[in-house]
């Protein structure tokens, strides 16, 4: 497989019962063998990402003293800015090539989950910028519930088995600033290879390309989408609780060609977590005697702890 497979989502969406098998069919075939799709067919429309990415280019080029006031590590950066180099990948000591924003999940004030959540940060200079950052949150993760009811069929599961778990999850909105770079770097690329932590992300069209994903093979392949279309991968959650049934893929971002490297890089990942006390436990339909379990049992809040100590956003 030398490309990333495209589905619709509204052949899922369309009522008629071979359509939606046939979405069904073919994400769940996707995830298994290579574990990334480009998504037709979303809730996003064309005006509310270009919005955003011009958002996000306003705050990136704001003085780094105004952006530092945005940084809170206390709460493990979960929410605000989160300054050029702090994150490295799981194994490697090298920050990467980046810094981005976190836009985190909305809840009233009456929901249990009130207590459990940071606020969300508001950038002052900006007034557009929240208000456009929570639009484009709640229409990923509105497109990120319908491909978790595909999976939950695909996996032999309630449609919406996985509705108690998403909604009102941790999930983050990531937008990243790859900045031009300025020397030869020592060891240190744009985002070093990883897997993502949560159930599923959504990518929204990242402006440049970069984006590998690696195949069975070992071969790393360019994930390139189309304007209207959104890449999603799944993580490492879903991979530990179908037993890896479902792969969570390698992919990383790598730097331009030297000519380009005076160019900034701008991408905008929804990363979709589940509610902190969902358990990962392995599905017992995704283990027999050819599979058998594979991880240990640990919670979505643990295992996003212990995750965010070895990338480096929280201190043990």
């Amino acid at each position: 497989m030398q490309k990333i497979p495209s589905v619709d989502l509204r052949d899922f969406l369309s009522g008629e019962p071979k359509r939606k098998q046939k979405f069904v069919n073919e994400i769940g075939s996707a995830f298994e063998e290579i574990g990334f799709v480009a998504l037709k067919g979303h809730f996003l429309d064309e005006q509310l990402v270009d919005e955003l990415y011009d958002e996000i280019r306003k705050f990136f080029t704001l003085p780094l003293e105004i952006k530092h006031s945005y940084e809170f590590p206390e709460i493990g950066c979960q929410r605000g800015y989160v300054s050029f180099g702090k994150e490295h990948a799981k194994g490697r000591k090298e920050g990467d090539l980046k810094e981005f924003w976190h836009f985190g999940q909305y809840v009233e004030k009456d929901s249990k989950r009130a207590a459990e959540y940071p606020d969300n940060v508001a950038v002052s200079e900006l007034p557009r910028f929240n208000i456009v950052g929570k639009e484009a949150y709640q229409m990923l993760e509105k497109t990120g519930i319908y491909v978790l009811r595909a999976l939950a069929l695909h996996l032999g599961l309630n449609e919406f088995y996985f509705d108690e778990y998403a909604k009102e999850g941790n999930s983050i909105l990531r937008p990243i600033h790859y900045p031009p770079i300025t020397s030869e770097p020592e060891n240190a690329i744009r985002a070093a290879a990883h897997g993502d932590i949560n159930l599923i992300t959504l990518l929204m069209g990242a402006q440049g390309r970069g984006l590998q994903v690696q195949n069975h093979e070992g071969e790393w392949i360019d994930a390139i989408a189309q304007p209207d279309e959104v890449v999603i991968n799944v993580g490492d959650m879903l991979s530990r609780h179908t037993n890896n049934k479902l792969k969570s893929t390698i992919h990383q971002v790598v730097n331009p060609p030297r000519e380009l490297w005076g160019t900034s890089r701008f991408s905008i990942p929804f990363f979709m977590h589940p509610v902190s006390e969902m358990k990962l436990n392995s599905l017992d339909n995704c283990i027999d005697a050819e599979n058998p379990k594979k991880f240990e049992d640990i919670t979505a809040g643990d295992y996003l702890h212990e995750r965010l100590v070895e990338l480096g956003l929280i201190k043990k």
